[in-house]
C-alpha cells in the first residue's frame, strides 16, 4: 500500500509540473467541485491525509467532556476516478483507505511509526469500488457516489487496537454546489449516509451514519480559495448510537493547471455516547487531466 500511494503521489507531482506552462484560464478549483463529473477519458487522482488526535471524550450523557490518554488516528485515502459515458455523466472509480493508529497516551506523531503492537496498529484497512452519476441531465450542480466500502484486514474492529470498523458499508454522497453571480463566493453542501452490515461483532453492523455538511468558499484570486465549514454526523439504529459536530477552516492552491493542493483544520465543538473532543488536521493533493 504505501508503494501505492508512492507511485501516485510522483504521478500527480508529474501530471501537474509538466504542464505547469499552461496558460489556460480555466479554475479547477471551482469548476470541478465534487459536484462536477468527469468528461469522459478524464482523469481525477485525489491523494489525502487526516490526522485526528484526542485526549478528551464526552461521557455517554455527558456532552462537557473528561480527559482520556491520548488517542490518535491517521488516514490516508487514495481516489481514483475517471469518466466513461458519452453524455459526461457517469463516472467509474476506486477507493483505498490505509490507516494508522495509537492509543495508550502515545504522542501524536507515533502514528507515523506505523507499528503493531498493544497500542498501535497499522495497515489498508478498506476498498471501495465506487460509481458517481449525475442522475439528473439538467442539474449538472447535483451528483451522487455511491461506494461499497470492503474491510481488508482481519479480525473483528473490537479485538485489539482498533484500526476501522469491521462491517461493510454502502455509502451514498450527495453533493450540491451554487457559485454565486459575482463568481467570488461558492455554496458548496454534501449529505454523507452510510449502512453498515455484515458483521455482528462491529460497534457498527446494522447502523445508519448521516453526516451533512456545509462549505462556504472564497476565491481571493484565481489559483486560491479559502473556506469555512461545519459538519454534523449522526449514527442511529444498531446497538450503538452516537452523534457529533464540527467546525473547520482551510484553504486551496492551484499550482498549475492539473494539480491543486489544499489544508485543512476542524474540531469537534460536541458530542455525544463517548465521542471524541479533538482536532483534525488534513493536507491533500489532487491531480485531474
Amino acid at each position: 500500500m504505501k508503494r501505492i500511494l508512492l507511485i501516485a503521489l510522483l504521478l500527480i507531482a508529474y501530471q501537474g509540473f509538466s504542464q505547469e506552462d499552461d496558460t489556460e484560464d480555466k479554475n479547477n478549483l471551482q469548476v470541478f467541485t465534487p459536484s462536477k463529473l468527469l468528461n469522459k477519458g478524464q482523469w481525477d487522482i485525489k491523494f489525502f491525509n487526516g490526522l485526528y488526535t484526542q485526549t478528551r471524550q464526552t461521557g455517554q450523557d455527558n456532552s462537557n467532556g473528561v480527559d482520556i490518554p491520548r488517542q490518535t488516528f491517521f488516514t490516508s485515502t487514495l481516489e481514483v476516478f475517471t469518466g466513461v459515458s458519452e453524455n459526461n455523466r457517469v463516472n467509474l472509480g476506486v477507493i483505498l483507505e490505509y490507516r494508522s493508529n495509537t492509543l495508550g497516551g502515545e504522542n501524536t506523531f507515533s502514528v507515523f511509526n506505523f507499528g503493531n503492537s498493544n497500542t498501535s496498529r497499522n495497515g489498508l484497512s478498506t476498498i471501495a469500488p465506487a460509481i458517481k452519476i449525475q442522475p439528473f441531465k439538467n442539474f449538472g450542480n447535483f451528483s451522487v457516489l455511491t461506494a461499497l466500502h470492503i474491510p481488508t484486514f482481519s479480525g473483528s474492529d473490537n479485538t485489539g487496537v482498533f484500526l476501522d470498523q469491521s462491517a461493510w458499508a454502502l455509502q451514498n454522497r450527495y453533493f450540491y454546489d451554487y457559485t454565486f453571480p459575482s463568481g467570488k463566493w461558492q455554496l458548496f453542501t454534501e449529505l454523507n449516509t452510510e449502512y453498515s452490515f455484515g458483521d455482528e461483532n462491529s460497534f457498527a453492523n446494522k447502523t445508519l451514519l448521516l453526516a451533512p455538511g456545509v462549505f462556504m468558499s472564497y476565491f481571493p484570486t484565481q489559483k486560491a480559495t479559502v473556506l469555512g465549514f461545519v459538519q454534523h454526523s449522526q449514527r442511529v439504529g444498531g446497538n450503538f448510537q452516537q452523534n457529533s459536530s464540527s467546525v473547520g477552516f482551510g484553504s486551496k492552491y492551484q499550482v498549475t493547471k492539473v494539480l491543486n493542493v489544499e489544508a485543512l483544520y476542524s474540531k469537534i465543538v460536541r458530542g455525544h455516547n463517548f465521542q471524541g473532543l479533538g482536532n483534525t488536521f488534513s493536507i491533500g493533493l489532487r491531480a485531474l487531466f
